[in-house]
């Protein structure tokens, strides 16, 4: 995929804050890393350990932190910033919205309307999408196959992007982005065991997320046992990620790939939690704490904690115990050198 900007816009887009110098002025036409960028094309430098390729690489601009002091080559120019990572991100937006613009709002004639739902005027409804009875879409955008069941609320600027749910009663806040495959309001895992046999408990709440919240592929939050599972202002969620029922996620966390988080368990704002890591309910996690990718969190965690491991445990004592297993092998030997000795006396 291909665009061209000038060097003036690129500049407007990361602001005044910036130190210039080089003599690169055509346009910018890609983006790449440092090792196979090419004439033309914009790279930068996020990471420290990748400094040694920022003097051969081919890219026509380049974003450097502040304190970098190599120089550039003839025919490019490199601008120094605080943070070239948010900056490359803002060039980034702007490539998005060259290569995705904003649809004319409308909805597609295979679209279905029940009778009672509101449509802003603002919002694009695309090919296929179902809109339930009572239900409110403002000034989003649902691409195609989208289903919004009835009752349901979809806040303005929000992106349902294809084959998403929404369903029966939940809301979607502003700003929301809501990724391919996701669904909202499944319903929530319960079940009473009862006269030998597995009694389903209906499952009558719903899910409401926050402003400026993101909902990665094929994730699932489950509809609340009653009342509301809760998504917290600007939490980022990836894909493959499971939240049960009543659920309360706080603001601005970070939820990575096939994070399991069963029913009732509570995150404060600020919680990380990594890939593939999993949460046992009715617990509660302190702002701030980190979770390593594949913990188990069997109980309560306290503000700012950093965990790991199976079960999880302070990230200084797992990588304590950690090293002392690697010594195992050496420790039995020692051992059984011991006892053969003291069998010799």
């Amino acid at each position: 995929m291909r665009f061209s900007f000038s060097i003036s816009k690129l500049l407007e887009l990361l602001g005044n804050d910036v130190e210039v110098s080089g003599d690169y002025e055509d346009s910018i036409s890609g983006l790449a890393s440092l090792k196979e960028a090419q004439v033309g094309d914009l790279s930068f430098l996020g990471n420290s350990k990748y400094a040694s390729e920022v003097a051969g690489s081919n890219a026509s601009v380049l974003l450097l932190p502040r304190d970098y002091e190599g120089p550039g080559k003839p025919g490019q120019l490199q601008i120094r910033l605080d943070n070239p990572s948010l900056g490359l991100a803002l060039v980034c937006r702007e490539v998005e919205l060259l290569l995705h613009p904003m649809p004319t709002p409308g909805i597609h004639p295979s679209a279905i309307i029940e009778p009672g739902a509101e449509v802003s005027a603002q919002a694009s409804i695309g090919a296929f999408c179902y809109i339930g009875e009572g239900a409110k879409v403002g000034a989003a955008q649902l691409q195609n196959h989208v289903s919004i069941g009835k009752h349901a609320e979809v806040g303005d600027g929000s992106i349902l992007f294809a084959r998403c749910v929404v369903a029966d009663y939940c809301r979607v806040g502003l700003r929301n982005r809501i990724s391919q495959g996701a669904v909202l309001g499944s319903d929530g895992y319960g079940y009473t065991f009862h006269e030998g046999s597995h009694e389903r408990l209906p499952q009558i709440g719903r899910v409401v997320t926050g402003p400026d919240v993101d909902v990665g592929a094929n994730t699932t939050i489950d509809r609340a046992r009653f009342g509301e599972t809760v998504i917290g202002e600007g939490t980022k969620i990836d894909n493959l990620v499971q939240i049960a029922h009543n659920v309360k996620i706080g603001r601005h966390c970070l939820i990575v790939a096939q994070v399991g988080i069963s029913g009732s368990t509570e995150f404060s704002d600020g919680v990380v939690a990594g890939g593939q890591s999993g949460f046992l309910g009715h617990s509660k996690v302190g702002a701030g704490a980190m979770i390593a990718a594949t913990s188990l969190v069997s109980k309560s965690v306290e503000e700012g904690t950093k965990l790991k491991g199976n079960p999880a445990i302070p990230i200084h004592l797992s990588l304590r115990l950690a090293a002392l297993q690697r010594k195992l092998p050496e420790f039995f030997k020692r051992i059984e050198h011991l006892e053969k000795y003291i069998e010799s006396k």
